[in-house]
């Protein structure tokens, strides 16, 4: 899948200097071998392959005329930068830590060039992303009317998102009280995902996510929370923490992909990859705090096998019933004669399926790149729609699940 957030700003903060003491919270590494910086026609094209997604952002400057790329964030330690480029066009190279969480790459250019196209494809099995990075030859006034056409946009402007406290023990439901259910709006602030002329993945979903929690709150039996109630940026596994520490019962990432290529359409229902879990606990015990793993678990005094040997068990209830939710999903959304992609349920290793303990599903609502698709996600009547189906797929679940729930503790 191509996810394609991309903005231009006017940056304002200066890569660090090599004697400039190295902090980095590796949430991603780069691979040196898989990257390039390559003249492109008349252009440059910049390929970076990391180890996993980070939401990343991209700035030109003059004085000279120089490209940042901005990541939160990726661990430049080790890399040999002038060994990426193999073009005459980007006359230097430079990278490294700008300010906690998050990282830079300052590539100077031989003269005015602006951005043509940037985009990050993820999703290849591997929970790698590749960034691909295309820039065109510009004169002196179109270099300028880009870096003035840009927002200024300082540090400060970017939210804080703490991890709230985590949560209490929280049994399986049941049925006895109402369904605590997370909607995820993918995306946010910084991170405007795939962009149209009419309007971004961000915007877009932020919306939906609203018409489907009233449905839900219609619907009744439900307690409804939005990860992020506006344009925000909200770090990947702060909304796990956020949904551990409301007691939720399951978590639906909603997101409106796009691709560069092909025409793909239709609605998808993703959960986590059988082989990214292992890689997934990794991960969590690796970044997340000890105490936010597993809800009411303290596992601050683990190590890491321990840690992961707690996660792999709450997996093998948890796994079953977030493929059962998506079954449901496929069900309910083509019950209501709505298009679904040829493989309606897919399996990959997104972030924000990897809470052990919390049965979790991402759905795409289809391509924006796909004329159809983005017709419908704009209709109120098509999402309305979507809204119902939705909701009648968690209502079906739920009350499976909670059938299930009961017979095990009896």
């Amino acid at each position: 899948m191509i996810r394609l957030f991309f903005a231009l700003w006017f940056a304002f903060a200066a890569v660090s200097t090599p004697g400039w003491a190295q902090e980095f919270s590796a949430l991603a590494r780069l691979d040196g071998a898989a990257s390039a910086v390559s003249d492109d026609g008349d252009g440059v094209r910049i390929v970076l392959s990391l180890s996993q997604p980070v939401p990343y952002r991209i700035g030109l400057m003059d004085s000279p005329p120089r490209l940042v790329v901005d990541f939160r964030e990726v661990d430049w330690n080790g890399t040999d930068l002038a060994a990426l480029n193999s073009g005459e066009r980007v006359i230097g190279l430079r990278a490294g830590a700008l300010e906690p969480g998050w990282s830079r790459l300052v590539a100077e250019l031989e003269g005015p060039f602006t951005v043509e196209s940037a985009g990050m494809q993820t999703g290849q099995g591997s929970g790698g992303a590749r960034v691909d990075i295309r820039l065109k030859t510009a004169s002196a006034s179109d270099f300028a009317a880009a870096l003035a056409a840009a927002p200024a946009r300082t540090w400060g402007d970017v939210p804080a998102a703490s991890p709230p406290a985590p949560g209490t023990v929280k049994r399986r439901q049941t049925g006895d009280a109402p369904l605590v259910v997370v909607l995820d709006p993918g995306h946010g602030g910084i991170d405007p995902g795939a962009e149209t002329p009419q309007a971004n993945e961000a915007e877009l979903i932020l919306a939906f996510a609203r018409e489907l929690k009233e449905a839900m709150l219609r619907a009744g039996g439900m307690t409804v929370v939005l990860t992020r109630e506006s344009d925000t940026f909200v770090p990947l596994e702060t909304r796990i923490s956020l949904a551990r520490a409301v007691g939720a019962d399951l978590f639906i990432s909603l997101h409106a992909d796009a691709l560069a290529e092909g025409q793909a359409r239709g609605a998808t229902v993703y959960t986590l990859a059988d082989a990214a879990t292992d890689t997934a606990s990794a991960a969590l015990a690796e970044r997340h705090d000890r105490a936010d793993l597993l809800a009411g678990v303290d596992l601050s005094e683990q190590d890491d096998r321990i840690a992961g040997v707690m996660m792999e068990m709450a997996r093998v209830e948890t796994d079953p019933r977030s493929d059962r939710l998506a079954g449901a999903l496929v069900a309910a959304i083509q019950a209501a004669e709505l298009r679904m992609h040829k493989h309606p349920h897919m399996q990959a290793a997104f972030s924000v399926l990897k809470s052990p303990d919390i049965p979790s599903v991402l759905l795409e609502l289809g391509f924006l790149s796909n004329p159809h698709d983005l017709a419908n996600i704009l209709d109120a009547d098509w999402r309305a729609r979507m809204a119902r189906a939705v909701v009648s797929a968690v209502q079906a679940w739920a009350l499976a699940d909670a059938a299930e729930a009961r017979l095990i503790r009896q």
